[in-house]
């Protein structure tokens, strides 16, 4: 195997207990996990005297501590206010549960968000979902592997001095928290030298192999944030980039997220980067993403607007989705972003990050060994993959723009009781399942009307 990712990052909902998703109906309950010490209470109120208090009596009469309590303006009920209390969780959740029961008809709405449902033990129940920015702190350290933790067959595993280093890097990740610059990192003359050796074989194919949109991206990321062959460029200068061009940004992780995480990242044009580089024993392998993949992969196309959109579908459609839906998109986006194929100019170019950051596979998925088939992710979802081998089907777009419609359509079949909508202003998920909130969003698009047809009125003269 060479620059390619031998154990790549295989999004499957079945690695991790952690489950991610947020708020829908007003009725819709969240169960929260057994080695969590807090459960998140939202509720609105009826507007009825002395309602606050009788809520407030019910977590004394069943023992439940409250941690924290705040109020804010109910989206869901114009003119009223909800009211977020967490709550210290036992190891027994009877207490609290009855709790819950008796909120219900004290209150308009609640929901309890958590880190995990089973849907099948209490029936309408979806998972918990970040609604802000900063919320993905609660996960972003929820991973599959850390540090020096490394498989006995990975080329590091025996090296002492990299797997200190390796812990490092996850140090970096784990004590990183939203909002805050990303820290520089001093890479060493081998690390150096084993990025410049995966950086000169790429550069010669990219040109003839990869899709334009890249081949455009890549000249202004030489020229803006140090990437060449003597520098591993920092994540905190290309993480500014990208959010000048397309609003991505890049955040450090220590490891393999579970795939309803990973994928809630991308609703926010969050995307999660490893900072650690792979054992330079052998550098045209790694068992596990690495900054080579991420900055020589996935980096340049986040800077693409219409990638960047497409990206985002992925993960908004992952927002509060059942775990087996999770697992199809998890496979879309694997056929996709990882390794997808597109059309232009009648020739196939590559446009996945898997295959960018392979210097054998970008060869390989473009000859006539593979089988290409249309992208469909109806079809995609379903299709089994290998992670240790190259792959033996790929998938073609004839372009972003149409990928993303049908994974808009994709999406709308996805049994979820609300639509979610990102706001870019606000850097929030809107839950939308209220008639006020539609009404709200159909004055917006009248208003991006207005501008257009004003814009097309100047054009035009």
């Amino acid at each position: 195997m060479d620059a390619g990712i031998a154990k790549k990052r295989k999004l499957d909902v079945n690695e991790n207990n952690d489950k991610g998703g947020g708020g829908s109906s007003d009725h819709t309950s969240y169960l929260h996990e057994k080695n969590v010490n807090h459960v998140t209470l939202m509720f609105g109120l009826k507007e009825e005297v002395g309602t606050l208090a009788r809520c407030l009596k019910l977590f004394e009469k069943y023992n439940v501590n409250l941690a924290h309590i705040e109020s804010r303006p109910s989206k869901r009920i114009i003119g009223s206010y909800e009211f977020l209390v967490t709550c210290e969780k036992s190891s027994e959740d009877v207490d609290l549960v009855k709790a819950i029961d008796e909120l219900h008809k004290e209150t308009s709405y609640v929901h309890v968000l958590s880190r995990s449902h089973d849907p099948n033990a209490t029936p309408n129940t979806s998972p918990w979902f970040p609604n802000k920015m900063q919320d993905i702190d609660e996960f972003a350290n929820n991973i599959l592997s850390y540090g020096s933790e490394l498989d006995s067959d990975h080329p590091g595993f025996t090296d002492t001095v990299y797997r200190a280093r390796r812990k490092e890097f996850a140090d970096i990740a784990f004590h990183y928290k939203h909002g805050k610059p990303i820290p520089h990192v001093k890479y060493t003359e081998d690390e150096i030298k084993t990025w410049g050796t995966i950086f000169r074989k790429l550069t010669e194919l990219y040109p003839t192999h990869a899709c334009r949109e890249f081949n455009h991206v890549f000249p202004l990321l030489v020229e803006n944030c140090g990437f060449r062959e003597d520098n591993i460029p920092q994540l905190q200068e290309v993480s500014e980039f990208l959010q000048d061009c397309t609003g991505f940004r890049l955040r450090p992780v220590a490891g393999l997220l579970s795939s309803r995480d990973f994928l809630a990242g991308l609703a926010f044009r969050v995307f999660h980067s490893t900072q650690y580089i792979r054992h330079g024993s052998n550098p045209m392998y790694t068992p596990e993403p690495d900054v080579c993949h991420e900055l020589l992969g996935h980096v340049p196309l986040f800077a693409d607007p219409r990638f960047a959109t497409f990206s985002q579908e992925i993960g908004l459609a992952s927002l509060g989705a059942p775990d087996e839906y999770v697992e199809k998109l998890a496979t879309c986006y694997w056929f996709t972003v990882e390794f997808g194929l597109c059309r232009q100019q009648g020739k196939i170019k590559a446009y996945g990050a898997g295959l960018l950051s392979s210097f054998g596979e970008l060869q390989y998925c473009l000859s006539d060994k593979p089988e290409v088939k249309s992208f469909d992710p109806v079809k995609t979802a379903e299709q089994k993959y290998p992670i240790t081998e190259f792959q033996p089907i790929y998938f073609l777009s004839e372009s972003f723009d149409l990928a993303k419609e049908k994974m808009r359509a994709y999406a709308s079949t996805i049994p979820r009781p609300f639509t979610v909508r990102y706001n870019p202003y606000t850097q929030s998920v809107e839950v939308l399942n209220k008639t006020e909130q539609l009404k709200d969003l159909a004055l917006d698009i009248r208003g991006d009307l207005n501008t257009l047809i004003d814009a097309m009125n100047k054009v035009d003269k």
